[in-house]
């Protein structure tokens, strides 16, 4: 531990916040989705593929951040980004036709994945073995309350104000976190552990990550169980408002219960730490992912979907996910305790990656009906439990 310690009150806090520029980038504007096909005259299709926009750049973008942090440090390469993203949200809220929009977002994609990567790293530079585990999952839970509020948010913003008024708050949003990082987060990367930007180093760290069988295997089984939750993010807006016909205002329908469930299982993973190895609270985390996705589907086969029970699956998913996910982000970064900054890029492109293929063909394939979207989630965690057991069978002795 280093000099960052007496912060350590403000670390999960921050993690969480930072980590939560995603979702808040996501699911804000997801209300509003109707009043901006008609404002700028596009399809259902055309506003879908501006989470495209923002996904992809996002993905491609994520496999540098960190490695930029490693060799400039964590703070100046996170408020760069937010004061980027900041701009780019402010030229969503004043565009006029849909090719503004995509613009936009996908310059906010650029920069809105640098907290989140470089906020992983900076637990590993000053916490180690269970206390990081500890507050990996306290900014989980923290952060399990963006994709609740932000549709919730968005919303209220839209029938009081338009849907312009969501990308402003965007920008607001991340002003605030500029603010906080200025006044409480000092660098924690000392520059005689900084590694080189050298373009023939870089590489060869890149190659030496995506060959790596543990690497690709936990890193791939994290994205498989995160995007069979996504899947029903993503089509929120077919889901709730023509498959279970709620309103515009309604999406607390969806996001209330899943990120309950993320939230107590980012508690009870914080509770585990220290108790159990993460093999075993991923071991946890897998069973009740498959009993989630075995009981949609059967819903979905036998009864007519309608709310409450519709959600009641994804709750229990999202509830098993959260269990394992700081224990899998740890073991990812841990393979490279030198190179924490860029490994933990590469797991965030491979998710993003992940999430980009979910918004531009499996969302729009599945959506038609529910028992797709279900069905969908079940594939998913099966694929990702194979994946985890992959890299486990390749993974190296632990670090000391």
């Amino acid at each position: 531990m280093n000099a960052v310690a007496p912060r350590l009150a403000i670390l999960a806090p921050l993690l969480a916040g930072l980590a939560a520029i995603g979702p808040f980038t996501i699911d804000t504007y997801l209300p509003a989705f109707p009043d901006m096909m008609r404002d700028l005259g596009a399809s259902q299709l055309d506003i879908q593929h501006s989470l495209t926009a923002f996904l992809l750049p996002f993905a491609l973008m994520a496999l540098w951040h960190g490695a930029i942090s490693d060799a400039l440090g964590r703070r100046p390469v996170v408020i760069f980004s937010l004061v980027i993203f900041c701009l780019a949200a402010l030229g969503a809220a004043c565009a006029t036709r849909i090719e503004h929009l995509w613009a936009a977002r996908a310059v906010q994609g650029l920069c809105a994945g640098a907290g989140m990567v470089v906020s992983r790293a900076v637990v590993r530079d000053i916490l180690e073995g269970p206390a990081a585990h500890r507050v990996m999952a306290q900014g989980a839970m923290m952060f399990a309350l963006a994709p609740a509020v932000a549709p919730i948010t968005g919303g209220w913003l839209l029938a009081a104000f338009g849907w312009r008024a969501i990308f402003v708050f965007l920008a607001g949003y991340g002003l605030l976190l500029i603010l906080v990082i200025l006044r409480w987060l000092p660098e924690t990367l000392p520059a005689d552990r900084r590694q080189s930007l050298h373009p023939v180093r870089l590489a060869r760290s890149y190659a030496e990550v995506f060959t790596n069988p543990a690497f690709l295997g936990r890193s791939g089984a994290l994205a498989a169980n995160f995007l069979g939750f996504f899947l029903y993010v993503l089509s929120a807006p077919v889901f709730l408002l023509e498959h279970l016909g709620v309103s515009s205002q309604g999406f607390a329908w969806l996001f209330v219960p899943t990120v309950s469930g993320m939230m107590l299982g980012s508690w009870w993973s914080s509770r585990l730490a220290g108790q159990r190895s993460p093999a075993d609270c991923l071991a946890i985390s897998y069973r009740l992912m498959l009993a989630a996705a075995a009981a949609n589907v059967a819903l979905n086969l036998a009864v007519t979907p309608q709310l409450p029970w519709a959600v009641l699956p994804v709750m229990l998913y999202s509830f098993g996910m959260a269990v394992g996910t700081p224990a899998l982000q740890l073991l990812i970064i841990d393979l490279y305790p030198k190179k924490r900054g860029l490994v933990a890029s590469c797991q965030s492109f491979m998710q993003s990656s992940a999430n980009t293929v979910g918004a531009a063909f499996l969302a729009p394939l599945l959506w038609a009906s529910t028992l797709g979207l279900a069905a969908g989630m079940a594939a998913l965690v099966v694929a990702g439990l194979l994946m985890f057991r992959f890299g486990q069978r390749h993974a190296p002795p632990p670090h000391p």
